[in-house]
């Protein structure tokens, strides 16, 4: 894990880390008055970690003039993917997600940029896959 340099370390970004990005999400945005950017949190799913799509990603990202502030890689517990995804909970995909999400690690990154939250939803498209194929049949995202 980049950044930790003792097992002690380790197990505090491991156990703190999930957490704090998931209050980050559900405030939706934190903003620094001083320089006007707002923050969001970005998740490359297992599938992307496992299809080599990470730098791909990553380069769409910076391309589109975000500023990745922070990355981990976790993998997700049934527990804490439930907390994250609590606003699904009562849909019929909800056990199939957390199921997904749990297959393997996920990339966290918090990214930053004036109006961050509204333009990284422009960049990756609609969440719900089947419209993402549609309107955007060339993307890799939107899962």
């Amino acid at each position: 894990m980049a950044g930790a340099t003792s097992p002690e370390s380790g197990a505090f970004v491991s156990r703190w880390l999930p957490p704090l990005l998931l209050l980050l999400f559900l405030s939706g945005c934190c903003s620094c008055e001083a320089v006007e950017r707002e923050m969001t949190l970005a998740m490359i799913k297992p599938d992307g970690l496992s299809g080599n799509y990470t730098e791909k990603i990553k380069t769409a990202i910076l391309g589109s003039g975000f500023h990745i502030v922070k990355e981990i890689q976790v993998q997700l517990d049934a527990e804490k993917a439930s907390l994250f995804y609590a606003e699904h909970s009562g849909r019929s995909f909800f056990d199939s997600l957390i199921k997904y999400i749990t297959s393997g690690p996920v990339l966290a990154m918090v990214l930053e940029k004036p109006d961050a939250i509204a333009q990284w939803r422009a960049l990756i498209g609609p969440t719900d896959a089947r419209k993402a194929k549609t309107s955007y049949p060339n993307r890799n995202c939107g899962t």
